[in-house]
């Protein structure tokens, strides 16, 4: 069959996954970040994002290829809410959770109640049929396509699987619920023949995801450094140290073993999931790390001389100003070399999308008013603490960076459209939670 995948402004590593297993299984797949109407029969939608689901390009590519006879079946991360995907988008069906095996059933066969891992509309009313088990963690090669080195996420051109599943339990975060949280890895062969296949399409720099990178070949929740040492000296033999990164990783899954490595084979850098100064916020996230965990977790970083990143979560419904005060005083302390901040933001099937639904609008600091600093901006609370927590973080780095006008406007405008962005989120979840 002709089929066209969309993974709508980045080709995603699920999409060119199951354009890989599609092609392996005989059919012409068609890989595409635009969206425009195909002409294959067959349309694939990943989507990663809620804010799809309010795309009005994405709901105008669904209606007008159902309209010419075409069959709409949209994955990814959203599926987490599949009555949500089908109110919005109405396509033929969803494809829920892992869908390696799923989707060519799906494509061959069509919606079926038998068909485990779907959800689709019937008579009015939604059907979701019974989870398909885990997929098998080894796959034939993604479906690379030949202007992956034009893509850069995080200064990347594609992040690829390592493993599924993450230790953690936080409660912003969707990967230990959409993969669980036994951590299921593949074998180092199969990694370093995918990423010479990048190569050979032309990635310029490949990074590790899966939730933590050093929990690769972990077992029964121990860590395994010597199988995260051996993938990340695979992946370098092949790009060089410096195009391979493992950015995101927990304060609680390093040791000095990994540390090196990372020196020695990577770019040279760690990200850290900080979120929080406040050990009380940390635990409402379900982060299971204390703030002397993080300050250790960073002086042995340094130990080693890497540069240390920290992403910082603020307007947690809860958080107080006292919390908030905590995050700006670990700021300073930590004098991280990269700071990203981001307001809280629900995603379906969390326990903080949860949370949202069950906190009154007017405690939601997504929606309270700020009536602080900076009231005449017109801002709200979780809106002004990223704003200032982003100037904030600026004049502690070791290279202190100049609030200029530029500098400014720049992260107002972040801010808004986070906010907005947000909002708009919240409002849809609420919608669907009847509330």
């Amino acid at each position: 069959m002709e089929i066209t995948i969309l993974s709508p402004g980045i080709y995603t590593y699920g999409a060119m996954l199951i354009g890989g297993v599609l092609r392996d299984a005989g059919h012409r797949v068609t890989l595409t970040r635009t969206p425009d109407v195909p002409a294959s029969s067959i349309l694939l939608i990943s989507l990663f994002s809620t804010q799809h689901l309010l795309d009005p390009a994405i709901r105008n590519l669904i209606r007008a290829h159902r309209e010419r006879g075409g069959r709409v079946y949209v994955g990814g991360p959203v599926s987490a809410a599949p009555e949500m995907v089908l109110g919005e988008l109405a396509p033929d069906a969803v494809v829920v959770g892992e869908g390696e095996e799923t989707v060519v059933r799906l494509v061959e066969e069509g919606v079926s109640p038998d068909l485990p891992g779907i959800a689709f509309i019937d008579g009015g009313r939604t059907v979701v049929t019974p989870p398909a088990p885990p997929a098998p963690i080894e796959r034939p090669l993604p479906l690379i396509p030949d202007d992956i080195g034009s893509q850069s996420i995080r200064g990347a051109s594609a992040y690829i699987e390592t493993h599924r599943g993450c230790i953690g339990g936080c409660t912003f975060c969707q990967v230990p619920r959409f993969f669980g949280r036994r951590v299921r890895s593949r074998s180092i062969e199969s990694i370093v023949e995918e990423v010479k296949a990048f190569a050979a399409h032309g990635a310029k720099r490949l990074s590790i995801s899966g939730g933590t990178g050093s929990l690769y070949g972990s077992s029964n929740g121990e860590m395994n450094p010597d199988a995260f040492i051996a993938l990340l000296r695979g992946m370098a033999e092949v790009m060089g140290p410096k195009n391979i990164s493992a950015p995101d990783i927990r304060v609680d899954c390093i040791t000095d073993e990994i540390l090196d490595a990372i020196k020695r084979y990577t770019i040279g850098w760690i990200f850290f999931g900080i979120e929080s100064g406040s050990d009380r916020v940390l635990r409402m996230m379900g982060k299971g790390v204390t703030v002397s965990q993080v300050v250790e977790a960073v002086e042995r970083c340094r130990g080693y001389g890497l540069h240390v990143a920290g992403s910082f979560i603020v307007g947690y419904p809860g958080e107080t100003e006292r919390d908030y005060q905590a995050t700006k005083d670990l700021i300073a302390t930590l004098l991280l070399d990269d700071v990203f901040v981001s307001a809280a933001e629900p995603i379906p099937g969390t326990p903080l999308a949860d949370l949202v639904v069950r906190t009154p609008r007017d405690k939601n600091p997504a929606f309270m008013p700020h009536v602080g600093e900076y009231r005449a901006l017109g801002l709200t609370e979780s809106e002004a603490r990223c704003f200032d927590l982003m100037m904030h973080a600026d004049l502690f780095r070791p290279q202190i960076r100049l609030i200029t006008d530029e500098v400014y406007n720049a992260y107002l405008a972040e801010v808004r459209n986070q906010g907005g962005d947000i909002r708009a989120a919240t409002e849809l979840i609420l919608r669907y939670a009847g509330v």
